[in-house]
């Protein structure tokens, strides 16, 4: 039943992908054509940001594909870990996407070109438009996953972008002053710095094998070192496979006279509802001398 459920999850999810794709391939086209023409930057910028959510939304939709395939041969826990190598890419071209956009927007604001705000502010109103249905598409995806996690910052990243961007389009608009447009193109930047921090940070933790934020293995160890008939935990190791998908391994020593399997199970029910841990992997020995104190002992 939970296979089920997952899977529906996932189907669903993709189908959210796909439409934010074809919403924001439609923008991105229409904003290079009018960036060109109205010779914005921030229109630019954008349109750059764009791509760079398209190609997100494309490589997201096809590791959320890939990452359904059930676990065989030598993929032992499956193919959930391209949705955080997904993730891992949306992050990197946000940063690459950000340095590209500061370039020319320091460019621009010592030598300002003529900017059309009228063009600017009509684009990017049509962009908030567009981008605010993306982005309510996808809200209703499964948020635990930090591949879908990362399409949602680029959409939201976009979002905020478009604001400003149509902020800048009026402002020149009333004043006249153009470097309003690069000094939006540095707030888009500076966005797409702090989304891909993010996405780099989380999915680096995954791929180093760190254990999950929201679980701290001392704490971990001491729940389990304080249940009856436990004299030690060795060996204990938390890491996450993939996004929502906690595993825990140890080794644990009881009482000489204990019942180890009835011991594995208070454990695995403990660290279920203590933890959120389903996936577990408990060796249960008994202790050579009864005396042996308790003690934590991690590796």
């Amino acid at each position: 039943m939970a296979h089920r459920h997952d899977h529906d999850h996932r189907a669903r999810d993709r189908r959210l992908l796909a439409i934010a794709l074809a919403l924001i391939v439609g923008l991105m086209a229409a904003e290079v054509a009018a960036g060109i023409v109205a010779g914005s930057l921030a229109l630019l910028a954008d349109a750059g940001h764009l791509l760079t959510d398209a190609a997100g939304l494309a490589f997201a939709l096809f590791a959320a594909a890939i990452a359904g395939r059930p676990a065989r041969g030598r993929w032992t826990f499956g193919f959930g870990r391209v949705e955080i190598l997904a993730a891992q890419v949306n992050g990197l071209t946000l940063a690459l996407a950000g340095i590209w956009i500061v370039y020319g927007a320091i460019t621009r604001l010592v030598d300002p070109p003529h900017v059309r705000g009228g063009i600017v502010l009509t684009v990017a109103l049509a962009g908030i438009a567009v981008n605010l249905v993306a982005t309510l598409v996808l809200s209703r995806a499964g948020r635990e996953s930090l591949n879908v996690r990362g399409a949602f910052l680029h959409l939201a990243t976009d979002l905020a972008a478009f604001a400003g961007t149509a902020l800048a389009g009026g402002l020149i608009l009333l004043t006249g002053w153009n470097r309003f447009d690069p000094l939006a193109g540095l707030a888009v930047a500076a966005l797409m710095f702090w989304s891909s921090a993010s996405l780099l940070r989380d999915s680096g933790r995954i791929f180093l094998e760190a254990a999950p934020a929201e679980i701290d293995p001392d704490e971990v160890a001491a729940e389990l070192a304080a249940q009856p008939d436990v004299v030690s935990v060795h060996d204990l190791h938390v890491w996450t496979v993939t996004s929502g998908f906690p595993a825990l391994a140890a080794h644990v020593l009881v009482e000489p006279g204990a019942d180890c399997h009835d011991a594995r199970r208070r454990l695995e029910r403990l660290l279920v509802d203590r933890f959120g841990l389903r996936h577990t992997t408990l060796q249960v020995d008994h202790v050579a001398r009864r005396a042996q104190p308790v003690e934590i002992a991690r590796r």
